[in-house]
């Protein structure tokens, strides 16, 4: 099966036909690297997933992912980059194996077509040009012939007319034989430029022409194989990468089979537990008799009518209830009281304003504006110097020994704190374990250098490790202490020292001690249920040297106002106050008794004198009553 035999007639197709062919060899190529562009874009999303997802260095994040349901998350994270890198590997080969390769041959592939084809019509026109040689030899033979055969037929009326000369006889006769000479020689030279014009055709049709498309064939033959072989290596580059994916799925499944719900919850209970024993009974108190709300301790202590108290580290307190009070206590010590402001009584006195002040609209504040409003400010009152340590231990202030934490937390970051301190220990010991040999070689090379350079270095290391020491020293007896295993420390008493503010006769609402700060840090205050002051001593000494809020101006009660509520203040009417904060748009204006009796009242029950020479006072005060 030949093209030159079966096609020997069908030149312009097979040129159409390659031409085809070619074009399908380049769209092969144009497939393969649009499939590497994506392969390279899925390989980029697959990448920036996965590192999207993965933890930030330094932050929470990090934390969580000590589980193992997130060290599993953490491991496909992993294992999809490495797949991702798998996806880049099969375009870097397609590109390498296909796309160049291919590129190469299309252009070898056009320059043989090319010669190929122009041989073929180099032919075809070397016996275009015989058959017009042979077309001309024969239309003159044709064309002698009939002239010969006038000059006969003249000849032959010339002799046979008899009126005719013998000259002209003659003549005509001489004609003829020229006109039959040169038919014969016509015909001579027509024989043989056919013969000369068969053994072209001959020689073309079954030697030149089959040769040329027998080339054609084997051209068009490799072409076709190659795009095979291609298609092939399509494949191959495929499966080359399934055994790398296929480990990497399998390291997700590994990942996925090691995630332990067991573990992951025990570790919650590792992150969180206190230490605390859950709280006991809420003891029942009796407000049947008129009497003044007073500061209730009963939900703080097991301890409550016999004015006892047992400020033993580690006790069970049955009435501890802070953990699940935490949120409403600091919203009670950030804002004015959570209840609007009452309306004045409907009786005026002579004092009041005239047609009465009315009670404003409560307006909250945001949580943000009363916190920066406490920060700056410097309560005496106890139980917002608790309030202000626990948020300054929440904005990372806290006690090198943990102290602001519960016993489980606390006992955690000291070992954490031993375990690091121990770690730079070693790597200080290595460190001058190395200088130690680089001396010895120093002393026993000197050309290599001095051994009293080292000398200031290992001095450095030496205290270094002794402060290191120290440190762990003091760590691991703050640790001791929380495990039980040493006496509790001499400061001991002062944290575990019940501080509350006695009652005062106009019956202010002093804060309860609670055992919780806002960050989640406690005390080991004991709740006494007693009018008696402690003395201010038994306190945190960094908040002794606290002084209240300045005073911005005076006030006169209009209005006789019963203070019930936690953080306010009773008055009497016709009652000198000082002010210390301004009405900031919820109906509340607080104000200051004496040094240790301040609270806020409702800024329509009272009559605001501002002191314009106050550092504190920007602008005249707007009664809301207004």
């Amino acid at each position: 099966m030949s093209w030159g035999t079966e096609l020997w007639d069908q030149f312009d197709n097979l040129e159409k036909h390659t031409q085809w062919g070619i074009d399908v060899l380049e769209k092969y190529i144009k497939f393969v690297k649009e499939r590497t562009e994506i392969e390279l874009s899925y390989a980029k999303q697959l990448r920036n997933l996965s590192k999207k997802y993965q933890p930030k260095k330094n932050s929470k994040e990090e934390e969580e992912y000590r589980y193992t349901s997130t060290r599993a998350f953490l491991a496909t994270l992993n294992e999809m980059n490495d797949y991702a890198g798998q996806h880049e590997v099969i375009s870097e080969n397609m590109t390498s194996l296909i796309t160049a390769e291919l590129t190469r041959y299309v252009q070898e592939l056009k320059q043989e077509r090319k010669s190929h084809f122009h041989d073929g019509r180099k032919a075809q026109q070397h016996i275009e040009t015989c058959w017009k040689q042979l077309e001309a030899s024969k239309r003159r033979f044709e064309r002698d012939c009939k002239e010969a055969d006038r000059a006969q037929q003249y000849f032959e009326k010339m002799d046979a007319d008899i009126n005719v000369t013998k000259a002209d006889v003659e003549k005509a006769r001489q004609q003829a034989q020229l006109r039959h000479q040169m038919a014969e020689d016509s015909k001579a030279e027509y024989s043989s430029t056919l013969q000369k014009f068969n053994s072209e055709q001959h020689e073309h049709y079954y030697t030149h022409i089959p040769n040329i498309f027998q080339k054609i064939q084997e051209m068009e033959e490799r072409r076709i194989v190659r795009i095979g072989e291609s298609m092939k290596t399509f494949a191959e580059v495929d499966r080359q990468v399934i055994p790398i994916i296929g480990k990497c799925l399998d390291e997700i499944t590994k990942a996925a089979e090691s995630v332990d719900h067991k573990n992951d919850s025990q570790m919650v209970i590792e992150a969180f537990k206190s230490g605390f024993e859950p709280p006991g009974d809420v003891d029942f108190e009796d407000f049947t008799q008129p009497m003044k709300r007073t500061v209730s301790e009963s939900s703080l202590s097991n301890s409550r009518g016999d004015g006892k108290s047992e400020p033993k580290y580690g006790s069970k307190s049955k009435g501890k209830l802070w953990p699940f009070i935490k949120k409403n206590k600091l919203m009670s010590l950030l804002t004015s009281p959570h209840q609007p402001p009452p309306p004045p009584p409907a009786s005026a006195s002579p004092s009041a304003v005239p047609n009465g002040p009315q009670s404003p609209k409560q307006q909250k504040e945001p949580l943000s504006h009363r916190f920066n409003e406490f920060m700056t400010s410097k309560p005496k009152i106890h139980c917002f110097r608790s309030l202000k340590r626990g948020l300054s231990l929440k904005l990372g202030a806290g006690p090198e020994d943990f102290s602001n934490l519960p016993p489980e937390q606390r006992r955690k970051k000291l070992q954490q704190k031993v375990d690091e301190l121990n770690r730079d220990i070693q790597k200080e010991m290595d460190s001058r374990d190395a200088l130690t040999k680089m001396k010895d070689v120093y002393i026993k090379n000197p050309q290599m250098g001095d051994a009293a350079s080292v000398d200031h270095r290992l001095a450095e290391l030496g205290q270094n490790i002794e402060k290191l020491r120290l440190e762990v020293q003091k760590f691991e007896g703050w640790l001791a202490e929380v495990e039980g295993r040493l006496p509790a420390r001499s400061e001991q008493p002062r944290r575990q020292s019940g501080v509350y503010e006695a009652q005062n006769a106009s019956g202010v609402n002093s804060c309860a001690q609670d055992r919780e700060s806002p960050d989640g840090s406690y005390t080991e205050e004991q709740s006494q249920e007693t009018e008696m002051k402690v003395p201010a001593t038994d306190f945190d000494d960094e908040f002794d040297d606290e002084e209240p809020l300045p005073t911005i101006g005076t006030c006169k009660a209009l209005y006789t106002f019963e203070g019930q509520n936690e953080g306010t203040i009773s008055v009497a009417e016709g009652e000198m106050l000082y002010v210390i904060e301004e009405d900031k748009g919820d109906g509340w204006t607080r104000i200051r008794r004496n040094e240790d009796e301040e609270g806020y009242v409702p800024t329509s029950y009272v009559e605001v004198y501002l002191d314009k020479n106050a550092k504190d006072v920007h602008k005249p005060l707007q009664k809301i009553s207004e």
